[in-house]
C-alpha cells in the first residue's frame, strides 16, 4: 500500500470516530435535557399540589350547635313522631269495563290525641271524601308505616275532625297539650306538617296575634284564633302549633295568601276550642251542644238586631218556656219570630252571637234570656237541652 492511500484511510478513519464522538455527546447531551426536564415537571407537579392544597380551607374541628338550637332539635324530635301524613283517594269505576282505579283527592297533616290511636285534623282535610261512595283516608305515620283510618267525627263549625288507626302501642305518641289561655304575642312558636307532600317538615316563628276570627267551612265564625307568621303552607293543615315547651297550642288550619302560598301570616285554632271540641267527637261522633230548640232565621232575611227565631222543635226547652217562631197573621202575612236579645245579659247582635255564647254553656244549665215580641221586652229562664239524644 502506497503512502497516498494510508493517509486517505487514516483521514477517513479520523472523520468517523469524530462524527460518532459527536454523536455521542449529542444524546449525552439529550437525555441531560430530557431527565432535567422530568425533574423540573417533577417539582411543578409537587409544587402545584401544594399550591392546590394552600387555596384549600380548614375544616373546624367541630360543629358547633347553640343552646336555642338544640332546644329546637330535641322538640322537633320528640314531636316528629306524633305527628302523621294523611291522604285521601276515592274509588272510580271505568264505565265501559270493570276496571277501578283509586283517585287521590288530597292531603294534609294531623297529629295523635290520645293512647287509643285517635289523630285529630281539620274537617277540610277529609271533606271531599266523607260522602263519596269508595273514599278512603290513609295515615301514613312517621315511621313511614300506613293505615287505613277511620272517620269518627267531624265538626265543619270549628274546622275539626277526629280519626282513628288500629296501629300498636309502640307507634302511638300523643303529644302533650297547654291551653290557649296563657298565650301571649312574641311568644315562639313551631308548626310541624306536610307541606306539598314533603312529610316532617318544621318551620318556626312566632305569635303575631291573638284573638283573631276566622269562618269555618259552615260559615260559623271560630273566634280567638291564633295568628302566626311560622310557615304554613297547603299540606300543613291539620298539623300541630306547639310552643316552645312541644306542647299543643293549636290545629293549623288556614293562611292568608292571594297566591295559595306561604305569605307570613297563618292562622291556627286554640288548644282550648281543640280540647272542648274532640272529646265529644270520639264519645258521640258529634259536638254535644247545649240547645235552645229553636232554628234562627238568617241575618240576610230581617233587619232587627238580634237572633230571630224561625220555628221551635216540639218538645224542646224553648217550647216549653213558650217562645214562638214566625207565624202567620190572619190577614195571611206573617208575623216575625221572637228576637233573642241577650242571654245571661250577654248581648246578642246576631245568629252568630247566640251559637258562639252558647258554645260556654253546658246541657242542664240554666240560663235568662231576654227577647222581644212585637215590640215589647220579654224575658224567661231555660233549662239547655242536648244535641244529642
Amino acid at each position: 500500500m502506497n503512502k497516498g492511500i494510508k493517509t486517505l484511510l487514516f483521514v477517513l478513519l479520523g472523520v468517523l470516530i469524530g462524527f460518532n464522538i459527536k454523536a455521542f455527546q449529542q444524546d449525552r447531551k439529550s437525555k441531560e435535557e430530557n431527565s432535567i426536564t422530568e425533574r423540573n415537571s417533577d417539582v411543578d407537579k409537587i409544587n402545584n399540589t401544594k399550591s392546590s392544597r394552600e387555596h384549600k380551607r380548614k375544616v373546624a374541628p367541630t360543629s358547633y350547635v347553640t343552646d336555642t338550637e338544640l332546644r329546637t332539635i330535641e322538640l322537633f324530635e320528640t314531636a316528629a313522631p306524633a305527628v302523621v301524613f294523611i291522604t285521601t283517594s276515592t274509588i272510580r269505576r271505568n264505565y265501559y269495563s270493570t276496571k277501578v282505579t283509586e283517585i287521590p283527592e288530597g292531603t294534609g297533616s294531623g297529629f295523635m290525641w290520645n293512647e287509643q290511636g285517635h289523630v285529630v285534623t281539620n274537617f277540610h282535610v277529609i271533606e271531599s271524601v266523607l260522602d263519596r261512595r269508595g273514599g278512603r283516608v290513609t295515615i301514613t305515620l312517621s315511621d313511614q308505616s300506613t293505615w287505613d283510618a277511620q272517620v269518627i267525627g267531624v265538626e265543619p263549625n270549628k274546622d275539626l275532625a277526629v280519626l282513628k288507626i288500629d296501629a300498636p302501642s309502640d307507634k302511638i305518641v300523643p303529644l302533650p297539650i297547654a291551653n290557649s289561655t296563657s298565650l301571649r304575642v312574641g311568644q315562639s312558636v313551631y308548626a310541624i306538617g306536610n307541606p306539598f307532600g314533603l312529610d316532617q317538615t318544621l318551620t318556626t316563628g312566632v305569635i303575631s296575634a291573638l284573638g283573631r276570627e276566622i269562618d269555618s267551612r259552615s260559615g260559623i265564625p271560630i273566634k280567638d284564633v291564633i295568628q302566626t307568621d311560622a310557615a304554613i303552607n297547603p299540606g300543613n293543615s291539620g298539623g300541630p302549633l306547639l310552643d316552645s315547651s312541644g306542647r299543643l297550642i293549636g290545629v293549623n288550619t288556614a293562611i292568608y295568601s292571594p297566591s295559595g302560598a306561604y305569605a307570613g301570616i297563618g292562622f291556627s285554632i286554640p288548644v282550648d276550642v281543640v280540647n272542648w271540641i274532640v272529646p265529644d267527637l270520639i264519645e258521640y261522633g258529634e259536638v254535644r251542644r247545649p240547645i235552645l230548640g229553636v232554628e234562627l232565621l238568617p241575618d240576610q232575611y230581617h233587619e232587627e238586631e238580634g237572633a230571630m227565631i224561625r220555628a221551635i222543635s216540639p218538645g224542646s226547652p224553648a217550647e216549653k218556656v213558650g217562645l214562638r217562631g214566625i207565624s202567620q197573621a190572619r190577614n195571611g202575612g206573617y208575623s216575625y219570630g221572637d228576637i233573642i236579645k241577650t242571654i245571661n245579659d250577654e248581648k246578642v247582635s246576631s245568629y252568630s252571637d247566640l251559637i258562639l255564647i252558647l258554645e260556654r254553656y253546658n246541657p242542664g244549665d240554666e240560663i235568662l234570656i231576654k227577647f222581644e215580641r212585637q215590640g215589647e221586652l220579654k224575658e224567661t229562664s231555660l233549662t239547655l237541652g242536648s244535641s244529642v239524644k
